[in-house]
């Protein structure tokens, strides 16, 4: 098995658990977001948003382009996380989303570079 499925792997899940523990309204999760204060409305989109990037991780698999637009799509996504940590000044925090910033990036360059 390549480097680059078992990063895109675990990437897909990692972001796939993100986005059923937002799905879940797990606090862990909700509580973060409410001090930043990003809107109820969002998060049911924000969660799809997540749970699509990480099934197009693992499509991108089989058909690259879909997995080359997923992975460009969540790199958006937690770069938009990191500006509303910083924005809501709760710079303590910001480590979160790089979290999952940093296997994004790393799953989308190694797929590119495949």
């Amino acid at each position: 098995m390549s480097t680059t499925v078992v990063v895109t792997v675990l990437t897909a899940v990692w972001v796939g658990f993100s986005g059923l523990s937002l799905m879940r309204r797990a606090p862990f999760v909700v509580e973060p977001l409410l001090q930043y204060e990003v809107p109820r409305s969002w998060w049911a989109p924000l969660a799809l948003a997540k749970l699509a990037g990480a099934v197009g991780l693992l499509i991108g698999l089989a058909v690259p382009v879909v997995g080359y637009l997923a992975g460009t799509g969540l790199v958006l996504y937690f770069l938009g996380a990191v500006i509303t940590v910083l924005r809501a000044r709760s710079y303590k925090t910001v480590a979160f989303p790089l979290l999952y910033l940093a296997p994004v990036t790393a799953t989308l360059a190694l797929g590119l570079a495949a």
